[in-house]
This record gives C-alpha cells, structure tokens and sequence, in this order.
C-alpha cells in the first residue's frame, strides 16, 4: 500500500502555499517534486512549498535550533531553494497555531535569512519581524517590453529592484521575468516590484518574483517597496528616531509595513489555512520524474 502524506493549504494576502508538516526531515523534496505539487493544472497548485521541519532535524537551521524550534524550509514553485519569504512566515507561522504547537503571542521562526519574530494576535492578523533592509550602492534598470525605469536595489535577506511607474498596466503580463541591468547587480535573479502611488504613505504594487512569476503577493517585496518608498519620500527612521508606516496594496489584500528607528521592519497582514488532505506518495514519485 502506497504511503500518503499529509498537506495543508493557506495563503497570505493570495500569496498561497502547500504545506507539508515534516517534524523529522523525513521528506526527500527534490526541485521536481516540489515543481509538480505547485503545478496548477496536475498537482496541488501553489507559489510555493512551506516544509514544517525542527530546527533541530534540519542540517541547514541546526544552529538556529536555541533560538526558534521550527525551520521554515520555503520552496519556489519551480522547485528552487529561496532565502526568506515574508507571506510565507505568517502562513507558517497559522499552521503552528492550527496545529496545536503554539498559541497567540509570540514565537521565533528559524529561516535561511535568520531567525525571524512573530506576533499572533487575537484578531487573526500576524506580524512578523523581517529583520532589516540593505540599500547596495549602483544604478539598476529593469525593462518590460518597450518600458524601462530606474529601480532600488533593496535586499531583504533575498534580492529586490524596485521602479516607481505611472501605471501598473505597463508592467505587461509578468509572465516572464523582467529584465535588468547591470546583471552584476543580481548575480541570482530577482524579485521585481512595480508601484505606484495611492495617497500619501499608501501605495499599490505587482511583483515577478523570482522563481515563481507574477504572484498576488510578496511580503518582503511589500517591505522593500515600503523602504524604497520611504527613502524616495525623504524619511529614514534611523535618521529621525520617528518609525515610518506605509499601506501596500497587493492583488491580494493589503499589507501594512513599518519601519522602525532600529532599522527592523515589521509586516502585519492576515494568513489562512483553507484545507487540509493527504495526497499519494507514488504520484509525487511519478510527477517528479
């Protein structure tokens, strides 16, 4: 009889995710098993993989295991590996909840960006310390189509450009990554943002993100985009003392961003989980191949 293994489903602003609960690392999880449970049409569709593992079972977060129990082993849709994903945390972070390991209030979650903070608060939302921002020096252009503007570089423990555009139409399908120049600047790829504005401290933005395409949210896009915004309007918390907040509106929902004095930023937003099941070991085997 063929194993079954267990999955959840959640999301966090539309930025949604399959997520198997692996306390162990029990899990052989190779780019194409990962790549055909994200597929949308023959698996279970997703913008990416949260694997649940201990800290402590895991060879990349063993040294994070005094400081955070759970290790959040985020994979891209396609299959890569990627540093940090700031929707996938809280939705990781909704699963702990649901699944009895933790309660409101705060817990610490090892990443392969660090250890990140989160608060569960009694009205569902969750914030998530995203630790902070750096601003590499250098001119960066990214284009789509006929359109090209200059870009932020923004790295939020995984890389970022982001262009201020007068419509977020121009942006094309982003089905295809945009490109971008000086390629020395994003040796990896890119996550790149398009924004525009809404009202004062309040802005609207799409997202390629690297290894997935367009999707309806990215938190540490929102939190890039928030920095990049805050700089391109003249504030800089750890210049003033005074902590910086901007409303990020998503495709799917909205994301609110703060900056503080210290330079650690924080992302409140909801996250869900929408289903639970088991799906079949041998087919996961079969799909990858």
């Amino acid at each position: 009889m063929s194993t079954r293994i267990a999955f959840l489903k959640g999301h966090g602003t539309e930025n949604d995710f399959v997520i198997l609960p692996d306390p162990d690392n029990a899990l052989d999880l190779t780019p194409a098993a990962v790549a055909a449970l994200c597929d949308r049409r023959a698996g279970i569709g997703a913008d990416g993989v949260l694997h649940v593992v201990r800290s402590a079972a895991h060879p990349e977060a063993r040294d994070l295991a005094g400081a955070a129990e759970w290790f959040m082993d985020y994979r891209n849709g396609d299959g890569s590996i990627a540093e940090m994903c700031g929707n996938g945390v809280r939705v990781f972070a909704r699963y702990l909840q649901h699944a009895g390991h933790v309660t409101e209030g705060d817990l610490a979650v090892a990443t392969r960006a660090g250890v990140r903070t989160v608060h569960i608060a009694k009205d569902g939302d969750i914030t998530t310390g995203m630790g902070s921002a750096r601003l590499p020096e250098g001119d960066v252009t990214v284009r789509v189509g006929e359109h090209s503007w200059p870009a932020r570089n923004v790295n939020m423990g995984n890389p970022h450009a982001v262009a201020f555009v007068d419509d977020l139409g121009h942006a094309g399908t982003l089905y295809d990554a945009p490109s971008f120049s000086p390629a020395e600047a994003y040796p990896d790829g890119v996550n790149v943002e398009f924004v525009v504005d809404r009202a004062p401290r309040h802005v609207a933005m799409r997202v390629h993100e690297r290894g997935a395409g367009e999707t309806r949210s990215c938190g540490t896009g929102a939190c890039a985009v928030a920095v990049a915004a805050a700089r391109r309007d003249g504030a800089d918390p750890a210049v003033t003392g005074t902590p910086v907040t901007y409303t990020v509106d998503v495709p799917g929902g909205r994301l609110v961003i703060t900056e503080r004095a210290d330079g650690e930023i924080e992302m409140t937003g909801p996250a869900v989980i929408v289903a639970e099941g088991e799906f079949d070991a041998d087919w996961l085997e079969n799909a990858a191949r």
